[in-house]
């Protein structure tokens, strides 16, 4: 556990989104998340549980339009707030990895909070869970990687329906992220040879 707390707060308001997240790195999982949509509501409450942070998020968007805007959007500001929280990244694990089972659905994930954006989307995904289409997911993923700076790398090795392999995808996305936020003891500088991330 690192002494300087790992948190940020992030507002972004648009013409289409009006979109609020608070996080804490080091926090126990707790999560408050109103978007308007049911099942991103479900899948960020995923990321703050399986990763252990505690996580706020309010979302105002045109949802009658389609959900295309407050998805991504919010994948944005929750990238910028990871950023933001993990400051200098001096200590950091830096890299995680997590295989996730839910049911007949296996995912894979594997991130570097390297600085670097990058995102390997092997989700195949069709229709919808509910109301929310689930092509989406992998617009979320990429602003989320974009805005955070990290190489993020998932992959279904197993699965048919597409509940369970969205809902697997950000639980290894969230157990990832577990690892390599942490801060490894006794660590004083950033997990680099350019001496910076």
């Amino acid at each position: 556990m690192t002494a300087t707390p790992r948190r940020a707060t992030v507002d972004r308001r648009t013409g289409e989104t009006d979109i609020h997240v608070e996080i804490d790195l080091d926090g126990s999982g707790r999560c408050q998340v109103e978007t308007g949509i049911g099942f991103l509501d479900h899948m960020l409450a995923q990321i703050a549980r399986h990763g252990r942070i505690d996580l706020v998020v309010r979302a105002k968007g045109d949802l009658h339009i389609d959900f295309h805007h407050t998805a991504e959007d919010t994948g944005i500001v929750l990238g910028e707030a990871i950023r933001q929280a993990l400051g200098n990244k001096v200590g950091i694990v830096r890299y995680g990895s997590a295989l996730v089972p839910l049911d007949e659905a296996l995912v894979q994930c594997a991130l570097d909070l390297s600085g670097r954006p990058f995102l390997a989307y092997a989700v195949p995904v069709a229709g919808k869970v509910g109301e929310f289409d689930a092509e989406l997911t992998e617009e979320i993923f990429r602003a989320l990687a974009v805005n955070a700076g990290l190489t993020l790398h998932l992959t279904a090795l197993a699965g048919k329906n597409t509940h369970h392999l969205i809902e697997a995808a950000f639980k290894a996305f969230a157990r990832a992220l577990r690892t390599a936020k942490q801060i490894e003891p006794g660590a004083t500088e950033v997990p680099s040879t350019k001496g910076i991330l």
